[in-house]
C-alpha cells in the first residue's frame, strides 16, 4: 500500500501557496511513489496553473494527484500517514480529530526565508492538547533546513532546453514572441509597483534594445499607466524606444519555467517564482510579498547577505540597490544601469548559485527522509 499524504492549502490573494503545494503534491506522486490528496478552496486559482482542471469538481485526478475541493461541511475521511498544513492555514477542526497521535506526522510548512532563526526553528515540535504533535518544517538555502523545491529532472531538462535554439525558438515563437536577434530578453511577473515608469524608462533609453515579457498579472496596471492606454491584454505589443513589451498570456507551471529559461533577466514576485527563478540560473530581481510595518524588508535583507557572497563588493552593491529599489519604491533607473555594468559576472554568479543550490536536497526530499526518520 502507498503512504498516503494529506496537504491542505489556503489559496490568500496570489497563486503562490497553490503554486507551491501543487508542485510538491506532484512531486511526491512522481519521485516518492506517494498517495497524495491535495485539498484546496479555492479551484478557480488551481486551474489557472492546471489548465483542464475542473473547477467545479469535489474530486479529480491531476497529474496523479487526488485534488479535493476543501468543503465546509467537514466529511470524515481516512487518516493520513502525514498531513501537510501549509502556510499557516487551519485544518477543519473535524479533521484533526480524525488523526491518531501514534501514527500521523503532522507537518506545518512555513514560507520560505534566509533569517538566521528559521534554522533553529526547523523541525522543532510543537504539543497539541490531543495529544498530537505538529512540526514545524522550513524551506531554506541552508542545510540545516527544509532546502527548495526541486524536481529530479529539473535542471537536466534546462540544460537540454539551452543546448537547443530549435527548442528555444519554436517556444517563444508558440507564445508569439519574436525578439530582435540582440535583444536582451527580459520577463516582469510583479506586483504593483509605483517604480516601474522608471525602469522602463531606463530600458526605452538604453543602447541595446529589450524586449520585455509581462506575464497577465497585476503588474499591468502599471504598464499601462506608462504606456497611456486603458488596457492590455495578452498578445498585445508595444516599443518605445529601445524597449518592446509584449504582454503574455497566464502559462502553466511548466511553460513558466521555459519563459525563465529563455530570458537573461527575470523580475519574479512572492515565493513560487522567486524559487524557479534561481532555478533558471539567470540573474533577477524578487518582488518581496509586503508585510505589515515593512516587516519583509528583513526578510529581502536576509536572502541579498547570503546571495551576493561570491561577488565581488561592486557587483554586490550594484545588486542590492537594484533590490532594495524596487522593493523600497526608489527610482530605478540608476540601480539597472548599475547591474549593466556588471552583467557578465551577475550572469557567472546566478549560475554558480544554483549549482551550490541544487547540490542541497531538495524539499520533497527532505520531507520523505524525515517522516522516514519519524517512524
Amino acid at each position: 500500500m502507498k503512504a498516503t499524504w494529506d496537504i491542505f492549502c489556503t489559496v490568500v490573494d496570489n497563486y503562490g501557496d497553490i503554486g507551491v503545494t501543487w508542485r510538491l503534491a506532484r512531486q511526491l506522486v512522481a519521485e516518492h511513489g506517494l498517495a497524495v490528496r491535495l485539498w484546496v478552496d479555492d479551484l478557480q486559482a488551481f486551474v489557472r496553473l492546471c489548465p483542464g482542471a475542473d473547477p467545479a469538481a469535489d474530486q479529480q485526478w491531476q497529474q496523479g494527484v487526488d485534488v479535493r475541493r476543501w468543503p465546509t461541511d467537514w466529511q470524515p475521511v481516512n487518516a493520513p500517514e502525514v498531513v501537510i498544513g501549509a502556510f499557516g492555514c487551519r485544518l477543519p477542526p473535524a479533521y484533526i480529530d480524525g488523526l491518531k497521535p501514534t501514527s500521523t506526522l503532522w507537518l506545518n510548512l512555513e514560507y520560505l526565508s534566509a533569517e538566521d532563526w528559521v534554522e533553529g526553528c526547523h523541525g522543532l515540535p510543537s504539543p497539541q492538547p490531543s495529544g498530537l504533535r505538529t512540526v514545524f518544517f522550513f524551506p531554506g538555502f541552508s542545510d540545516k533546513t527544509g532546502g527548495l523545491l526541486r524536481e529530479a529532472s529539473l535542471l537536466v531538462q534546462r540544460e537540454a532546453f539551452e543546448a537547443s535554439p530549435g527548442l528555444r525558438e519554436a517556444f517563444l515563437n508558440r507564445l508569439g514572441v519574436h525578439p530582435q536577434a540582440d535583444a536582451r530578453l527580459v520577463s516582469l511577473f510583479a506586483y504593483e509597483n509605483s517604480q516601474l515608469s522608471g525602469w522602463l524608462d531606463a530600458m526605452a533609453e538604453a543602447e541595446r534594445p529589450t524586449h520585455l515579457l509581462v506575464p497577465e498579472g497585476r503588474i499591468l496596471g502599471d504598464l499601462q499607466g506608462w504606456l497611456g492606454e486603458a488596457s492590455l491584454a495578452p498578445g498585445d505589443l508595444r516599443r518605445k524606444g529601445a524597449l518592446t513589451v509584449q504582454v503574455l498570456p497566464f502559462v502553466s507551471q511548466d511553460d513558466y519555467d521555459r519563459v525563465l529559461w529563455c530570458c537573461d533577466f527575470n523580475a519574479v514576485r512572492g515565493e513560487d517564482s522567486f524559487v524557479r527563478a534561481q532555478w533558471a540560473g539567470r540573474p533577477l530581481l524578487w518582488h518581496i510579498y509586503v508585510q505589515d510595518e515593512n516587516a519583509h524588508w528583513e526578510k529581502l535583507e536576509a536572502f541579498l547577505a547570503i546571495y551576493r557572497h561570491g561577488l565581488s563588493e561592486e557587483a554586490g552593491e550594484a545588486l542590492v540597490e537594484l533590490w532594495r529599489a524596487w522593493n523600497m519604491h526608489r527610482d530605478m533607473g540608476a540601480p539597472w544601469r548599475g547591474v549593466l555594468a556588471h552583467w557578465d559576472e551577475l550572469q557567472a554568479h546566478a549560475r554558480h548559485w544554483c549549482t551550490k543550490q541544487a547540490a542541497q536536497p531538495d524539499l520533497a526530499m527532505t520531507l520523505v527522509q524525515f517522516y522516514r526518520n519519524w517512524l
